[in-house]
C-alpha cells in the first residue's frame, strides 16, 4: 500500500479538519498519523495517509480543489516505502519544557544542546502566553534520550544554558502506556 504526506496550510477558521477528513474519508483513505496546530493565525496540518489503490498524486485528481478554493494551500507527496513507519528508537521518552522572556535564539540554543547529546526531538511546540505587557515564551519538546543519557544528566547539562538564557528548563520522564 502506498503512503502519502498531505500538508494543509492557511488562515485558521473553524471546520478545516472536518473538511479535510471528509474528503479523505469519502476517498477511502486511512489516516496513519497526523498533527495540526495554529501558528501565528495560520492553520497547519500534516497527515500521513494511505489508499489501497492509489499509486501517486495523479490518482487523487482534483479532489483537493475545494480546499484550495477556500484559500488553503495543499501539498501532497508520495512517500518512499517505509517512510510512513515510525522508527523504533530506543531510549527514555521525556518532556522538556522551557519558560522565559521572549528573545531570539532560545529554540536554536536548546535544540543545539540536545542534538549535541544525541537527543532525538520527536515533537516541538512554541508559543507566547501571558499578557502583552508580560509575555512568556513557552517551548515544549517531547524527546527520546539516547540509552546512555539519564534525565538527571540532561538536567545538569542544561543548567548552564538555563542561566545564560535566563529561562527555566525542566526535564521529566514520560512513562509510555501500552494499550
Amino acid at each position: 500500500m502506498n503512503h502519502f504526506a498531505l500538508t494543509i496550510i492557511g488562515r485558521d477558521r473553524p471546520g478545516i479538519v472536518a473538511q479535510v477528513t471528509d474528503i479523505l474519508y469519502r476517498l477511502g483513505c486511512n489516516i496513519a498519523d497526523s498533527s495540526s496546530t495554529i501558528l501565528g493565525g495560520q492553520f497547519a496540518m500534516i497527515l500521513i495517509i494511505s489508499h489501497p489503490e492509489f499509486k501517486g498524486r495523479e490518482d487523487f485528481g482534483d479532489v483537493f480543489a475545494p480546499l484550495e478554493e477556500s484559500h488553503l494551500s495543499v501539498f501532497l507527496r508520495t512517500l518512499k516505502p517505509g517512510g510512513e513507519k515510525r522508527p523504533d528508537l530506543p531510549g527514555e521518552i521525556c518532556m522538556i519544557s522551557v519558560y522565559g522572556s521572549d528573545k531570539p535564539g532560545i529554540v536554536f540554543r536548546v535544540t543545539r544542546e540536545l542534538g549535541a547529546r544525541g537527543v532525538n526531538i520527536t515533537d516541538l511546540n512554541t508559543k507566547l502566553v501571558g499578557s502583552e505587557e508580560r509575555p512568556v515564551y513557552v517551548m515544549m519538546l517531547e524527546a527520546i534520550l539516547p540509552e546512555k543519557l539519564s534525565i538527571e544528566d540532561l538536567e545538569k547539562a542544561m543548567k548552564g544554558l538555563q542561566e545564560e538564557l535566563q529561562v527555566d528548563i525542566s526535564v521529566r520522564s514520560i512513562t509510555p502506556v501500552e494499550l
